[in-house]
């Protein structure tokens, strides 16, 4: 049987970084891959959001810091490849959701994982990808 496997979001990541609403189950899933029992995947162009979110709320110094435990956890970060990118213009192309987030359901696609996020873009990619939403869709709000 294969593992499950998850793909971050921005969103997902920065709630398990500050604690928010849903961090619980970001944890989960950090606990089942750093047990082996699933896969946790994280595209570069999300970890880069990430840090530069941090960076312009927080400074350089911090974005640094939350770039090395990003780096310590089981989760596998993916480089975008030609096919991916393929993949996510063509779903940028149908979807009314922002290219970084089209590479994070081209890659749940190819690695048939389910996202997790709270981002309330990704109600309309949940026909071509799996959602788990970490807080419950009436309540999302963009950050």
């Amino acid at each position: 049987m294969t593992q499950p496997a998850f793909a971050l979001d921005s969103f997902a990541l920065l709630t398990w970084l500050n604690g928010e609403p849903g961090h619980a189950r970001v944890t989960q899933v950090l606990r089942l891959a750093q047990q082996g029992q699933s896969r946790v995947l994280l595209c570069a162009l999300n970890l880069g959001e990430v840090l530069y979110i941090i960076e312009r709320r927080r400074g350089l110094t911090n974005a640094q810091r939350t770039q090395a435990l990003i780096e310590s956890l089981p989760i596998e970060e993916v480089l975008p490849d030609r096919a991916l990118m393929l993949d996510a213009a063509h779903l940028k192309a149908h979807h009314p959701i922002s290219y970084v987030d089209a590479f994070v359901v081209a890659l749940a696609r190819r690695e048939s994982a389910v996202i997790l996020t709270g981002d309330p873009e990704f109600e309309s990619a949940q026909d071509v990808a799996r959602v788990e939403w970490l807080i419950p869709p009436p309540a999302l709000k963009r950050r």
